[in-house]
């Protein structure tokens, strides 16, 4: 949901998007270095990263990988408005819908298992889930769940505009499903395309179905452990923390209000759609390591890379299953997801060559032009570093 016109609509939204293995990663680096190309590109992304700060975005922290494998970590700001403590390098942040493609890539593990059919319909798996004027599952295809292109109505949109009444309350993935299926579908499945996080709810429904376990042990155990990312989980039933260092997160009761800390919140509305929480630095590796073929096998790994048209997110960028696709400002190719959810917001981008960079920031942009900000940044940051 990268269209800004409304706050709730765009929970969970995508934006812009591992190491080549798992055990060999580059170790992380200050940001400073002897050779005076280096030492400017790393002035450079320090400066875009403080220009982000001030009454959009309390903190910002980034992780920036270079061709040759070089990793540095920068942060701006204050990780804590309320201690003026500093944002700790590479700390944990929630990141929203970069959890779409963790899903994804689970779905297309068991695609290329056998176990799930990409163009089958989702009622071979939901029998009689989907039905009525929001959509009909006999119609409806795994794929299109993955690519928004179902026509399922988003359940964002219809969630309680006052985030703060809803901010503890525990809910399963059939809770908000059902929010979703009492609205008319956007188009007729295949027909059109819309961001709708109802789609990967569902997904991670499938999934269960398929497997006999939960989606969050699936995307631990298929994607976490063997990508090797030592700072990205799953938040348990009943878990409203962010565990290890971690900047607060920050919304606004109304436009140009005061930061209200919403650090502590129960994230399980989210769920398959958005429910991850990790770092900038992991958030690297997993897509690099998605890219060079770690965590899908080719024919997959092709599929998820077939793309379609995305009204509403920037020019030139298009999603696949799971995954945007992204022109660089420089003329390159990136992929990635990012993601906002309510205190934090997160941009990643990385190329077949071995760059990569993510930002995350403490607070949600008010509008286009502050999610703009953040895309540019790791946009600049992906192009300078080959």
């Amino acid at each position: 949901m990268y269209k800004p016109s409304s706050r709730r609509s765009r929970l969970l939204a995508c934006g812009l998007a591992t190491m080549i293995a798992v055990g060999t990663l580059t170790a992380p680096v200050a940001a400073s270095a002897s050779s005076a190309t280096t030492a400017d590109f790393d002035d450079g992304v320090q400066k875009s990263l403080d220009g982000l700060i001030g009454e959009e975005f309390p903190g910002a922290l980034a992780s920036v990988r270079d061709a040759d494998g070089r990793v540095t970590r920068y942060t701006a700001g204050v990780g804590d408005l309320e201690t003026r403590e500093e944002v700790p390098a590479d700390g944990r942040v929630r990141i929203g819908s970069n959890t779409k493609t963790f899903v994804a890539t689970v779905v297309l593990q068991l695609a290329g298992e056998g176990k799930i059919e990409l163009d089958g319909p989702v009622e071979k798996y939901l029998p009689g889930l989907v039905r009525g004027e929001a959509g009909d599952g006999r119609k409806i295809t795994v794929r299109q769940l993955l690519q928004h292109t179902s026509g399922l109505p988003n359940y964002t949109r219809y969630m309680h505009q006052d985030f703060f009444k809803i901010q503890h309350r525990y809910v399963e993935a059939r809770d908000m499903i059902d929010v979703a299926l009492r609205h008319k579908a956007s188009f007729k499945p295949g027909k059109g395309w819309e961001y709708s996080n109802t789609g990967y709810l569902l997904l991670g429904l499938v999934v269960q179905k398929v497997t006999g376990r939960p989606i969050a042990e699936e995307v631990t155990r298929r994607v976490i452990d063997r990508a090797g990312l030592r700072d990205t989980y799953w938040p348990g039933v009943g878990d409203q923390t962010v565990k290890g260092p971690h900047p607060r997160g920050y919304t606004v009761r109304k436009p140009g209000g005061e930061f209200v800390d919403i650090t502590t919140m129960d994230p399980s509305w989210g769920g398959a759609a958005g429910q991850l929480i990790g770092t900038p630095d992991d958030l690297n590796t997993f897509f690099l390591t998605l890219l060079d073929g770690k965590l899908l096998k080719p024919a997959q790994l092709a599929e998820m890379k077939k793309t379609v048209k995305a009204p509403g997110f920037p020019e030139g960028w298009r999603y696949g299953l799971g995954v945007v696709k992204m022109k660089l400002s420089c003329g390159d190719t990136a992929w990635g997801h990012g993601g906002d959810i309510d205190g934090y917001e997160t941009r990643d981008a990385a190329t077949t060559d071995g760059r990569a960079a993510a930002v995350a920031v403490t607070a949600l942009p008010g509008g286009e032009a502050g999610a703009l900000k953040v895309i540019k940044v790791v946009d600049d940051a992906v192009c300078g570093a080959r």
